[in-house]
């Protein structure tokens, strides 16, 4: 045996270092930004502060905003899953296209993907004309943004599932289903339950990212006060008009929310890793 003992070596300095660094960029990044939309709206008096967030044509846009975002992720986090399974599971013809497509709307600036969602939708459109006989009016509406918030935030969903299903053995699956359980009762029971984690995360991601979109919403929204205008544009608007207090009050009414909103989806998503390993 050797008289010498080697230390393990860590590509990454020492922890105080490393975790120095961690937080100053942290700081610089998110905490000064935040804090500062707080410290704006801390000059504030209270009865400002409250006729500023609690207007009615913030609340309208309160309801649209948080509304449009809930509903656009529980869609990813269905229609998501089955996109997922679809090429994880099932070898076609341009897989690889349809994959790298997914990730369109990351790399599209949002202002494009508005304006070409608005194209196809409205009542000469593509898509637009042949649900106008219907009486269904896509663009300019509230189905607009739930369309355009759908699809920016699609890809946080299969790309936080996709790797999960690649890493679960078919074998589970077949084995279910030979001991008698049906296709549904196996999926149910033997592939769902791992898959929760990951849809949870999902759809948070999907929520927030569609939260704060701005660029593709206002193309195709209408922006008409108290029915289609989003917070994020009552934001701009204010910030247009001068009223830089009033803009921060409702970015911290939203900040809030969100964090709040995250919280629980973080709280639920760890509940159901604890219910999985147990």
């Amino acid at each position: 045996m050797s008289a010498f003992t080697f230390k393990e070596q860590n590509p990454l300095p020492g922890f105080r270092l490393t975790l120095g660094f961690a937080v100053l960029y942290l700081g610089l990044i998110v905490l000064v930004p935040l804090s500062a939309a707080f410290l704006k709206t801390a000059t504030m008096t209270w009865p400002a502060f409250w006729s500023a967030v609690a207007s009615p044509r913030v609340l309208a846009s309160y309801r649209i905003s948080f509304g449009a975002a809930l509903l656009a992720a529980a869609i990813n986090a269905v229609f998501g899953l089955l996109v997922a399974w679809v090429l994880v599971r099932y070898r076609f013809p341009f897989k690889k296209l349809v994959d790298a497509m997914v990730d369109l709307p990351f790399a599209l600036p949002t202002a494009v993907a508005g304006i070409a969602l608005a194209a196809i939708y409205s009542k000469n459109g593509w898509i637009g004309r042949w649900l106008e006989p219907l009486g269904i009016k896509a663009a300019f509406s509230e189905l607009g943004i739930l369309i355009a918030l759908t699809f920016i935030s699609l890809p946080f969903v299969v790309r936080t599932v996709q790797p999960v299903l690649e890493d679960l053995e078919s074998e589970l699956e077949e084995a279910a289903v030979s001991l008698g359980a049906s296709r549904w009762q196996a999926f149910r029971r033997v592939l769902l339950p791992p898959l929760y984690p990951p849809l949870l995360t999902g759809f948070a991601l999907a929520f927030a990212r569609a939260l704060g979109e701005y660029g593709s919403v206002v193309f195709i929204a209408g922006n008409m006060p108290m029915r289609t205008e989003i917070t994020p544009l009552l934001i701009i608007t204010k910030l247009e008009q001068y009223d830089y207090q009033g803009a921060t009050a409702i970015a911290v009414v939203m900040l809030t929310a969100s964090f709040a909103l995250l919280l629980v989806i973080n709280l639920l998503q760890k509940w159901s890793q604890q219910r999985t390993r147990g």
